[in-house]
């Protein structure tokens, strides 16, 4: 019998966010950012805790970050800085760069990962299936002929080729040497 590693999974089963988590002093904080939301606290962080946090881009408005609890390979989630349950809270603005970031990450991960399609979700309200209610955020999920096996179907099992932090470190230089206008 063959054993698969899936590690970053436990976290997700127990309830706890994987790896170390940066403490954010006050000042770091958005206006109006929920302190338990991992989105609130990724696009609050330091540069230099991107990595650790999976945050491959950030802009003004939004933020580009690897799912620690993926669907499937590359799956990155879209969202805006702020916390905001809605579509309708969201400036022009905010959703025009939201909108970008989706096309040039469907881009960037062509050359890097070589996807053959993509599926690209947003979820609004719990009943909906948001993970993450109050902030709302795109799933984008890179996909390929046959990438969907009987794993899913008889033993509640997703086969994830890459390491997340692999994975870090391929869309980073992706971005790097695409840099935003």
């Amino acid at each position: 019998m063959d054993t698969l590693w899936a590690p970053w999974r436990l976290g997700y089963l127990q309830g706890d966010a994987p790896g170390p988590t940066p403490q954010l002093g006050p000042s770091a904080w958005r206006p109006d950012a929920d302190h338990d939301c991992f989105l609130c606290r990724a696009a609050a962080a330091a540069p230099e805790d991107h990595r650790v946090l999976g945050v491959v881009e950030k802009t003004a408005r939004s933020l580009v970050i690897i799912n620690r609890f993926p669907y499937g390979g590359g799956h990155l989630l879209i969202a805006p800085l702020d916390h905001r349950a809605g579509l309708e809270r969201l400036a022009d603005a905010d959703l025009l760069d939201l909108q970008h970031l989706l096309v040039r990450w469907c881009r960037l991960l062509g050359p890097s990962l070589r996807p053959h399609g993509f599926n690209i979700g947003l979820n609004l309200g719990a009943v909906a299936g948001a993970g993450v209610p109050g902030h709302l955020h795109w799933h984008l999920l890179p996909r390929w002929p046959g990438d969907v096996n009987f794993m899913p179907a008889i033993a509640g099992v997703r086969v994830i080729s890459q390491a997340l932090d692999a994975l870090w470190e391929q869309l980073a230089a992706a971005a790097a040497a695409d840099p935003l206008p």
